[in-house]
């Protein structure tokens, strides 16, 4: 047979073991009535769930009386009359120890466990043998500790939870960011008057997409990235730098997440026409765990699955052959040394 002919044959058999040869580039058809890049869709509404982030700011908290003072509360005084450019006004932190310090030559005085009326009356009691006609105007709550461990960033818990300090804790998995405030707000309630919160999610590790790539018979690589609402093909493939080496552009698709009993939904794409020209058809929008399938270069898994056939076979021969010319060298060397031997006997 000639040299061409075997040619040919060797590539008809190559290609059908790996599923045919590669064509010129086709379009790719587009799946209608599905969000893209030029016609994307607005996302329902939010649902929390865990490992979520969330941002809370407590606005308005007055605690409902009587409230008594607690180390780490921050106490607003006004004193009236006091020294020479000595003067009290202003927010002053209860330490640890239940006092709060007024400066030199003020020092400190005990409020913790007092209502402000019981604060303002100690103030002025313990001013009065240091300063004459001095006149406690004001004593009141500028920031309760409750406040300051419900402000700032919160992890929904496994268990669907956000704990708000010493205000307890709310279930907020599966309800929106409406009902999540509503919820928070109810709860504080039972400690401060007409509380108001900001609630907003500024981690969203609920909602996520997968990128997928074939490895070529090697395994997958597997990718999970948070879904922003804004997300596209290129959008998810720009975020971990490209395609791979042996990743197969012709064969990519978006394989949408279906319910129980609900037909698979497929979404391929047109790497080429997206990037190469331009085209929006098929730069599908992400919903919320969707999978980007990156499939290899076929002829990557066939000398994939050919290294594991040859390789144990090559090392057998390997084996085999440096065994053999170990052997030889050995009874060479063996040979050598015994006809050297001989012929010193002759020669005596």
């Amino acid at each position: 047979m000639p040299t061409s002919r075997r040619a040919g044959v060797l590539l008809v058999l190559l290609c059908a073991a790996v599923g045919g040869c590669a064509h010129p580039h086709k379009a790719v058809p587009a799946v209608p009535d599905v969000p893209r890049e030029r016609q994307k869709a607005v996302l329902d509404e939010y649902v929390i769930e865990s490992p979520d982030l969330l941002q809370i700011d407590l606005l308005y908290a007055v605690p409902k009386p009587p409230y008594k003072f607690q180390p780490l509360d921050v106490v607003a005084v006004v004193v009236a009359n006091t020294l020479k450019d000595k003067p009290i006004a202003g927010a002053f932190p209860v330490e640890p120890d239940g006092t709060i310090n007024l400066g030199e030559p003020y020092k400190s005085v005990k409020v913790a466990g007092l209502t402000p009326a019981e604060a303002r009356e100690a103030i002025q009691k313990h001013l009065d043998g240091i300063v004459e006609k001095t006149m406690v105007t004001s004593v009141a709550l500028a920031e309760g500790r409750g406040a300051q461990l419900v402000r700032g960033q919160h992890l929904v818990r496994p268990d669907g939870v956000v704990t708000l300090g010493s205000y307890g804790s709310v279930q907020v998995a599966g309800r929106t960011v409406r009902e999540a405030k509503a919820l928070i707000e109810e709860q504080l309630g039972k400690a401060l008057v007409n509380p108001e919160v900001i609630v907003n999610v500024i981690g969203y590790n609920s909602k996520v997409y997968y990128i997928i790539f074939d490895t070529g018979g090697s395994g997958q690589q597997l990718i999970r990235q948070p879904v922003t609402g804004n997300d596209t093909v290129l959008d998810a493939i720009s975020q971990v730098s490209g395609l791979t080496a042996v990743s197969d552009p012709r064969n990519i698709w978006v394989a949408r997440s279906a319910g129980p009993g609900e037909p698979d939904q497929v979404l391929p794409v047109d790497w080429h026409a997206m990037t190469k020209r331009g085209r929006a058809e098929t730069n599908y929008q992400l919903l919320p765990g969707d999978r980007i399938f990156v499939k290899a270069y076929p002829l990557t898994a066939v000398d994939t699955r050919l290294a594991r056939v040859f390789s144990p076979i090559e090392r057998i021969f390997g084996i085999t052959l440096l065994g053999t010319t170990t052997y030889q060298q050995v009874r060479a060397a063996g040979s050598g040394n015994l006809n050297g031997g001989f012929g010193g006997f002759g020669g005596n």
